[in-house]
């Protein structure tokens, strides 16, 4: 006959299952103790709903862009290394509101009054590299929310600013 453990009542409870059964045991148990536990992560974190369920932090999908053109393009002088050199930038704003669009077109004076000052105070050597770039289409969407939020509207509907086309000469 084959090896088959013989239990007897006087064994101790340990014996019951032979060593490489109580391990495995034990490495299921801990797996469907990982498992539960991450999936009750998941879904406290609000990432899964069961189906057709809505949650209240479901996020609504973006409204597309709408971007406002400022036309015609500003053209600043500064100086620069002693030579009177002038800059020419195209400029559009990107919200996601049809209402700031509005606001935006009624305050075009504004918005462009407030960046011309903003284009015309800078120095030729910063704005030549990408970097002054950078920070002036920062500085311009600052300065494009000030407005916004001036008019009554909210400036984070603002979300960015693009240089379309940027001269210098």
């Amino acid at each position: 006959m084959a090896d088959v453990p013989v239990l007897t009542p006087a064994a101790d409870a340990g014996a019951a299952v032979p060593k490489s059964k109580k391990w495995l045991i034990i490495a299921i148990a801990a797996v469907v103790v990982l498992a539960g536990g991450g999936a009750g992560a998941y879904f406290l974190m609000g990432h899964g709903d069961a189906p057709g369920k809505k949650t209240a932090k479901a996020k609504e999908p973006l409204a597309p862009a709408l971007y406002v053109a400022l036309d015609p393009p500003f053209v600043v002088n500064f100086e620069g290394e002693q030579l009177a050199r002038f800059l020419q930038i195209t400029v559009q704003i990107m919200t996601r509101d049809q209402p700031t669009v509005e606001l935006l077109k009624a305050n075009d004076p504004v918005v462009r009054n407030d960046l011309l000052l903003l284009f015309a105070n800078q120095k030729y050597e910063v704005v030549a590299t990408r970097a002054g770039k950078e920070k002036l289409r920062s500085d311009a969407l600052t300065t494009v929310r000030h407005v916004v939020e001036a008019g009554g509207g909210k400036a984070g509907h603002i979300e960015q600013v693009y240089f379309t086309s940027f001269v210098m000469q």
